[in-house]
């Protein structure tokens, strides 16, 4: 059994790059308003690449359980110059599972991933295009260039994610960095191939390495309702990523256990060293219901903590698909004609999209 992957064969060149082709993969959840004005810009964007580079492009919606008319929309929307796919997904996977799902379908060499709400500007795609196919970079991804809008508490929150989802870590994943990217061919070929359920996205495009640059950006507001990703969701997301990604948290609850353990050490030697000196007996109520309090709070941490990477371990035995299509629809540029189906003609899907 090989305990590598050899993906040599699919590096590009400034002469051979646009011939991959680029698919733009667009996971939506209920972005009915705005989902014709963005597929108008994508139909921009697709004419400026092939007019530059001459390079094929394919527009791959992937809508994500939405409750509203999102894929209804999707499916009116017309091809101008290049393909389209159109995947809808039995019931809301999550935006892990719908990039996993676009990532899947692609067809074409490279894979550019943006969102559906339209703050990802379609204009910076041709920097990000440019730094792959101009100066062989194998991973562009976005970062925000600042967050001056934000609070100081969910600044400090983010930075405190990123130190501790990076600490001892040998790949760092870069602070702000988001899943506006694009991925060369070859390192499209080896974030397909890794094959953990539970997925932090940010983090396997960092650690799949290759090269890789930062191009920072300032997001656009959004032009259209609002986002779905309350407090209690983000904080449920970063608890995710955390335990998908990395084992800092393990490693807090240990030193912190060694920390509490040294402390109550020096406490006994404490109170000993005031029995002998001084003949006199600490009166101990106080003092234990504070040391018990302490240890059992700590102690209840570090089960939820280890619940978590159980529940990860749980969910990796299962083997469970990422998700599942209810429907795929295809649109050709030439002809515009439907082809619906649950199967690609063109092309054979992954081994593990086969299998979902």
């Amino acid at each position: 059994m090989r305990l590598g992957s050899d993906v040599s064969k699919l590096s590009t060149t400034a002469a051979d790059a646009a011939a991959k082709g680029l698919s733009i993969v667009v996971p939506v959840y209920n972005e009915a308003a705005g989902l014709a004005a963005l597929h108008e810009r994508l139909t921009g964007l697709a004419r400026t690449l092939r007019k530059r580079w001459q390079l094929a492009c394919e527009v791959i919606y992937v809508d994500d359980g939405s409750k509203d008319d999102t894929l209804k929309i999707a499916h009116s929307l017309s091809p101008d110059g290049f393909d389209m796919q159109v995947v809808s997904l039995s019931r809301n996977f999550g935006k892990e599972a719908a990039l996993v799902a676009g990532l899947d379908r692609a067809r074409l060499g490279a894979v550019l991933f943006m969102d559906g709400d339209g703050q990802h500007p379609p204009a910076l795609v041709e920097q990000l295009v440019g730094h792959w196919i101009d100066d062989g970079y194998d991973v562009v991804y976005t970062a925000k260039a600042h967050r001056d809008n934000e609070s100081f508490l969910r600044r400090l929150a983010v930075h405190g994610f990123y130190a501790l989802i990076n600490w001892g870590a040998r790949q760092k994943i870069p602070e702000d960095a988001g899943d506006f990217r694009l991925l060369s061919p070859r390192a499209a070929a080896a974030l397909r191939q890794l094959p953990e359920r539970n997925r932090f996205f940010k983090g396997l495009a960092s650690w799949i390495g290759f090269r890789q640059i930062r191009v920072d950006y300032e997001p656009a507001p959004r032009a259209h309702g609002v986002t779905s990703f309350s407090p209690g969701r983000l904080i449920g997301l970063s608890i995710e990523g955390l335990t998908s990604f990395s084992v800092a948290p393990l490693r807090f609850a240990s030193l912190l256990g060694v920390l509490l353990a040294s402390i109550a050490l020096l406490f006994g030697l404490t109170i000993v060293w005031e029995v002998f000196t001084t003949g006199k007996h600490v009166p101990g109520y106080p003092s234990l219901m504070v040391g018990l309090m302490t240890i059992g709070g700590v102690q209840l941490i570090m089960i939820g903590v280890l619940g978590e990477y159980i529940g990860k371990i749980l969910s990796e035995l299962k083997a469970r698909p990422i998700y599942f299509i209810a429907e795929h629809s295809e649109k050709r540029a030439d002809t515009g004609a439907d082809e619906a189906s649950g199967e690609q003609a063109a092309k054979p899907l992954p081994e593990r999209a086969a299998a979902e």
